[in-house]
């Protein structure tokens, strides 16, 4: 790949991206126990994905200034100056602009409406205003991050359900802890900028108990979509092992000296475990229409 297409690939955070992705189709699926028309999946999944990469190049944007403080984000291209602010700004306008009239037209105006309202809610009002103004906003801006399986369901059903807002209550209980931990490891470059994140305002003792008690909220809800019959005894026991491993390392943080080292592999399998829980829940969903 040319250098170029990488450094313009960097601004749509494409892992990131991936995560959303998995989780729309599994929104997708679990809508319905028919086959999907390869035509919608090929819209949804690239009028998502063109809007998501819009927004996180938005984000990139507005964060460069302070990217340019942290090791992390030090040699993203906006900060090196390997794109300008101009190309970025093109770039995001172009991305966002085709993303939302192939999902208004592919797939359906509620897919595309609700999509550019998550992308506003990440770009505009986390990145913008909460990331800066409060040390909960990654608990309620984590609400357009945990969107994509909602966005899936409506490109299938065109109607907001239940069993869609389920979804989307997993990540959004799931979000906080999983970015704590990373702010825990990264405690010191953080504490170089004016971003008030939980383990600077409120210490790191506050952080981690904070930590246990959203992985706990995150396996109550967890479990939701056997109680209400949305899945089946494979998710079940999937994901108690799932669990037991999230509640391992997220009382491991708790106690531990060395918070750097457990704080990265705490983070690491926050990654794993939404990854693992979202395509049980699809094999789980496969099994019962089988």
């Amino acid at each position: 790949m040319a250098p170029f297409l990488r450094d313009y690939l960097v601004l749509c955070k494409p892992r990131v991206v991936l995560l959303m992705l998995l989780t729309t189709w599994a929104g997708m699926y679990l809508a319905t126990t028919q086959s999907l028309p390869w035509s919608l999946w090929i819209y949804a999944t690239v009028g998502i994905a063109l809007m998501s990469g819009s927004a996180a190049t938005l984000n990139h944007i507005i964060d460069h200034r302070v990217d340019a403080l942290m090791e992390r984000t030090k040699n993203r291209p906006l900060v090196t100056g390997k794109l300008s602010l101009r190309s970025a700004w093109i770039f995001a306008t172009m991305q966002g602009v085709i993303g939302f009239l192939i999902l208004y037209f592919g797939v359906n105006p509620l897919t595309a409406i609700l999509t550019f309202l998550a992308a506003v809610g990440y770009a505009g009002v986390y990145s913008l205003y909460l990331k800066r103004a409060t040390s909960q906003n990654i608990v309620i801006g984590g609400l357009a991050g945990a969107m994509p399986p909602l966005l899936g369901w409506t490109s299938v059903t065109g109607q907001l359900d239940p069993e869609g807002w389920l979804l989307v209550l997993i990540i959004f209980s799931w979000t906080p802890a999983h970015f704590w931990a990373l702010c825990l490891h990264r405690y010191n470059e953080y504490k170089q900028t004016s971003i008030p994140m939980l383990p600077i305002t409120h210490g790191i003792s506050f952080t981690k108990l904070n930590i246990v008690l959203y992985s706990l909220l995150t396996i109550a809800c967890s479990l939701l979509p056997f109680a209400i019959g949305m899945s089946g005894q494979f998710y079940l026991i999937c994901v108690l092992l799932l669990d037991a491993g999230l509640l391992i390392y997220a009382l491991k943080l708790q106690f531990a000296t060395q918070d750097n080292l457990i704080a990265l592999k705490t983070f690491q399998y926050s990654l794993i475990y939404l990854t693992g829980l979202f395509l049980v829940i699809l094999l789980d969903h496969h099994l019962l229409i089988n």
